[in-house]
C-alpha cells in the first residue's frame, strides 16, 4: 500500500512544482527550468521514504522519460522547455533517465536508496545553482566545445557538491572525508564543464555514485 501511496505522492509533487515553476515564468523561462530542475532533485527523499520496491520507485521516473520527451518534441509542459531546446539538447530527458538508472541501481542491484541521494542533490543543487549564478555574477568565460561557462558557475558547482558529498561521507563516518569530499567535488565541477547539450543530467549523478560506492 506504502509503494501505491508513493507513486501518488510523486505525482503530486511533480505536478505542484510544475505549477509553482509557473510563478518564476515571469522572470523568465530560463529561471522556470532551473527551478524545476533543482525541485525535482527533492524526489528522491519521497522515494526513500515510500517505496520499498524497484519496481514501484522505477515507475515515476519511466513516466516521465516518456512525458519529457513528449514535450521536448511538442513543447507540451512549457515552463519546463527552453526556446532554443532544439539547440541545447535532451536534457530533461537526460534528467528523467538518470533518476531512472539511479533507482535501478540503488532500489534494485545494490538495495541501498540513501547511496542515491547525495548524487541526485549534486545535480539538482549544484548543476541548478551554478547555472543560475554563472549567469547572474560576472566573472570570466570559458568555452567547452559549443558551450559557454564561467567561473562564478563552475565555483559554484564546486562548493555546493563539496557540501553535499561532505555532509554525507561525515554523516556516514567515511575516513578521511575531507580529502574524499574535495577530490570528488573537483572531478564533478570538470565533468559538468565538459558535459555538452544537458548530458551533465546523467553524467553527474552516475559518476558521483561511482565514486561514492569506491571510496
Amino acid at each position: 500500500m506504502k509503494n501505491w501511496l508513493g507513486i501518488l505522492v510523486s505525482y503530486i509533487a511533480i505536478f505542484i512544482v510544475i505549477l509553482l515553476a509557473k510563478l518564476f515564468e515571469k522572470k523568465g523561462k530560463e529561471a522556470s527550468r532551473k527551478f524545476i530542475h533543482i525541485a525535482l532533485g527533492n524526489w528522491w527523499l519521497i522515494a526513500m521514504y515510500f517505496f520499498d520496491n524497484v519496481w514501484f520507485a522505477m515507475f515515476p521516473p519511466a513516466t516521465f522519460v516518456i512525458i519529457n520527451y513528449i514535450s521536448y518534441k511538442k513543447d507540451v509542459i512549457k515552463v519546463m522547455e527552453r526556446e532554443d531546446s532544439k539547440k541545447e539538447g535532451l536534457g530533461t530527458v537526460y534528467y528523467a533517465i538518470a533518476l531512472f538508472i539511479m533507482v535501478i541501481i540503488t532500489f534494485g542491484i545494490i538495495n541501498k536508496p540513501i547511496l542515491g541521494l547525495a548524487p541526485i542533490l549534486v545535480m539538482a543543487y549544484g548543476d541548478g545553482l551554478a547555472a543560475i549564478i554563472g549567469k547572474k555574477v560576472k566573472s570570466m568565460k570559458y568555452k567547452v566545445f559549443d558551450t559557454e561557462k564561467s567561473i562564478a558557475g563552475s565555483t559554484t558547482m564546486f562548493v555546493i557538491t563539496l557540501l553535499i558529498i561532505g555532509v554525507y561521507l561525515s554523516i556516514t563516518n567515511s575516513p578521511f572525508w575531507i580529502i574524499k569530499s574535495i577530490i570528488c567535488s573537483l572531478i564533478l565541477t570538470l565533468i559538468e564543464a565538459i558535459s555538452i547539450k544537458g548530458t551533465d543530467n546523467i553524467t553527474i549523478p552516475i559518476s558521483c555514485l561511482a565514486m561514492l560506492m569506491i571510496i
